[in-house]
């Protein structure tokens, strides 16, 4: 990420057990500090719906690179899964790996483990709060 880029967003299903259990390992790997976090149900996450209409009431995580800007650009499902390890950097970047599998497959397997999410990994009634510390990098929250 250049001086001049606007930080990334993760839209995720904010009531999503094993979502935001990977939003807290990414908060705790985050070697930036700086990805942003905003819920499916947002405001924010419905103006980038609005922005790309092939993508509206789409039930996946969303990496919304440059988000607000003219060249803002939005990868779902396992890209945006490997967008997050692009992100994190380090050891993390070894998952990359999985890009020798061609995305219908990955996405067909991210597809399956999101139909079962809510039975294995639970449900919140409501999106959790984040803690004080990291707030501010949820938005609307």
């Amino acid at each position: 990420m250049s001086a001049e880029s606007v930080p990334p967003v993760l839209l995720y299903d904010g009531v999503c057990g094993v979502c935001n259990s990977v939003v807290r390992a990414i908060l705790r790997f985050d070697p930036h500090g700086t990805l942003r976090f905003a819920a499916l149900d947002s405001d924010f996450a419905r103006a980038v719906f609005d922005r790309h209409p092939t993508i509206k009431g789409v039930d996946s995580v969303v990496f919304v690179d440059e988000p607000e800007q003219p060249d803002e650009r939005v990868a779902l499902r396992s890209a945006a899964a490997l967008r997050v390890v692009d992100y994190l950097g380090g050891p993390w970047k070894l998952l990359g790996a999985a890009r020798i599998i061609p995305a219908p497959l990955r996405d067909w397997l991210y597809n399956r483990i999101a139909d079962v999410r809510y039975r294995i990994f639970g449900k919140h009634d409501t999106c959790p709060l984040p803690p004080p510390e990291v707030r501010a990098r949820f938005l609307d929250a």
